[in-house]
């Protein structure tokens, strides 16, 4: 983050405009420019599923997409570094871990990621190993413009404990941090990746996309997830794409 960055960033005032978010699309007129994407991709970690959004821009797999911000709540995340290579607007936003939740209110972190994702006219918000959970009342400001990738199986609604595979076996829906250590521990045979879009109930939002991954002998939660990461990569491009068409 450059000086003339932080300087900014301190002396911004954190307001949020009584509207809520909209696409930010151009009013209709007769000459009316074609309007790209505006990504806000929010990271915790190593950024790979953001240099999988990147790559694809760059090589026009991805046309009309930019990706407006990047946001991360850890100052020393990788994807810091990748977002600045490619000379995309990033910023660290410390996370107060104290949830609104209770109240019915957005937490004091939740008002400053809403109004840099307005003053960015985000369309589109990206949790790309964002770990942290966003409340009811900030998800209210963005409806249907916030999506997930999750390491494992969701049914089409997000809602349930069981999932079908496409061979038609029965498998528990693995939620929270640890998905993928619990199809191992659970002893199923496939797991997967879904990216789906984000609701108050953690890991449970309507599914846009998603691919099953087969569980070899000898995986271990390392293993395991590095093939998957290798399928979300696609699976986020893709679920870009699906949304672009939506919105």
């Amino acid at each position: 983050m450059s000086a003339n960055t932080a300087d900014t960033y301190e002396s911004f005032a954190w307001k949020i405009p009584r509207k809520l978010h909209t696409s930010g699309k151009p009013e209709e007129t007769s000459e009316t420019p074609q309007h790209s994407l505006r990504l806000g991709v929010l990271i915790s970690g190593s950024g790979s599923n953001l240099q999988a959004l990147i790559d694809a821009i760059e090589n026009k797999q991805l046309t009309e997409v930019e990706i407006a911000l990047v946001v991360s709540n850890n100052p020393n995340a990788y994807g810091v570094q990748r977002a600045l290579k490619h000379n995309v607007p990033v910023i660290y936003l410390p996370w107060v871990r104290l949830a609104g939740t209770l109240s019915g209110e957005m937490s004091e972190s939740e008002v400053k990621l809403t109004a840099l994702l307005q003053l960015f006219k985000v369309d589109l918000i990206v949790l790309a190993g964002w770990m942290r959970i966003l409340s009811a009342a900030f998800l209210e400001q963005f409806p249907r413009q916030v999506i997930n990738l999750h390491p494992a199986l969701l049914p089409d609604d997000g809602t349930g404990h069981i999932y079908t595979t496409q061979d038609g076996t029965h498998i528990p829906v693995f939620r929270g941090l640890h998905a993928v250590k619990q199809a191992l521990d659970a002893g199923v045979k496939v797991t997967g990746s879904t990216v789906h879009y984000v609701t108050p109930e953690v890991d449970a939002g309507p599914v846009i996309c998603r691919e099953e991954v087969a569980i070899m002998p000898g995986d271990t939660e390392e293993s395991l997830h590095e093939r998957i990461k290798a399928v979300e990569h696609r699976l986020i491009v893709e679920a870009v794409r699906m949304c672009k068409s939506n919105i």
